[in-house]
């Protein structure tokens, strides 16, 4: 009878960090399939040290987390330039609830993000006009709670230039996002909405915008899309109707789910019950102040598991 192998030991404990490594990296990119392969570039170099090597660490985790933290600084270096010839606008990929991924696509703990304010779509879009370093102090630091001096070992800065890193990013933060509403008072006023699209109703639809609300749609140059945002709430409201009245002229039997977008209320339409698009909201006050529309069938991988051919 052949002996089985000893298990390593040091496996379950270094694959227990993926879940962290999921989150720190979909944070820097703003992308779950650029986070998951950045995670696998990370075991890659792990696995690639020999067996002393690897145990002369003295945190795995910290050891991953930094390699993967480097990792992300290059990607986003690149991706700098591959959005600049995207077509249309760039929006950072969505991600539902746990609970609410489709077809069991996550049924991994390992591979689901953990939702908090720091995932919104309106953090993350601030994140993407940020350089690369300052959105890695400021997620390592302001999220992840690591000190200066161990930011500064990642970026290859000092602490000091760390810390003005994390100040300057703040700053966009401050100055670019209205305070929050309620959760409860945003999921009323983005049910509010749902209804009154179903119905048609442009004067409500109106009313539930912000007058210099603003409407971003990405669709990859892959499926129709706004090129350009659409401002102001006649103009957003007259695009909502008419993507309305686009499904019904198709014969397709569209549908509008409420669901947890990024950790906030949004909604998810549904095309003969495949998902085509998934929209977040920021609600300031009782308006809605700015809507994210995910069209590009890559970006949507998350939500269609399971549901077939779109």
């Amino acid at each position: 009878m052949s002996s089985q192998p000893e298990p390593d030991p040091g496996l379950s404990a270094v694959m227990s960090e993926r879940r962290q490594l999921i989150n720190v990296t979909y944070r820097l990119l703003g992308s779950l399939a650029e986070a998951e392969d950045a995670v696998q570039e990370t075991y890659a170099r792990w696995y690639a040290m020999t067996p002393e090597q690897r145990d002369a660490i003295a945190s795995p985790g910290a050891w991953l987390t930094t390699v993967a933290s480097r990792i992300c600084l290059d990607l986003l270096g690149s991706a700098r330039v591959r959005r600049e010839s995207y077509v249309g606008e760039w929006i950072p990929e969505p991600v539902p609830e746990p609970a609410e991924w489709p077809g069991g696509a996550a049924a991994d703990p390992a591979d689901r993000i953990t939702l908090d304010e720091s995932v919104s779509m309106a953090f993350l879009v601030v994140l993407e006009s940020m350089t690369p370093a300052e959105r890695v102090a400021l997620i390592l630091h302001d999220v992840f709670r690591y000190s200066f001096a161990e930011v500064a070992e990642i970026t290859g800065r000092t602490a000091a230039a760390c810390r003005q890193l994390a100040s300057s990013a703040r700053r966009r933060i401050r100055d670019s996002q209205a305070a929050p509403a309620p959760v409860a008072r945003r999921a009323g006023v983005v049910r509010e909405l749902k209804r009154a699209w179903e119905a048609g109703d442009i004067a409500t639809l109106i009313g539930l915008l912000d007058p210099a609300v603003t409407l971003t749609a990405d669709g990859g140059g892959l499926v129709s899309a706004a090129l350009e945002p659409i401002e102001g709430a006649e103009q957003v409201a007259s695009y909502l109707a008419r993507l309305a009245e686009l499904a019904e002229l198709a014969g397709a039997g569209r549908t509008y789910l409420e669901r947890t977008v990024n950790g906030q209320p949004g909604l998810v339409a549904q095309m003969d019950g495949v998902t085509v698009t998934v929209f977040a909201f920021e609600v300031a006050g009782d308006k809605i102040s700015h809507i994210w529309a995910v069209r590009n069938p890559g970006k949507l991988r998350p939500w269609t598991a399971g549901q077939g051919a779109g």
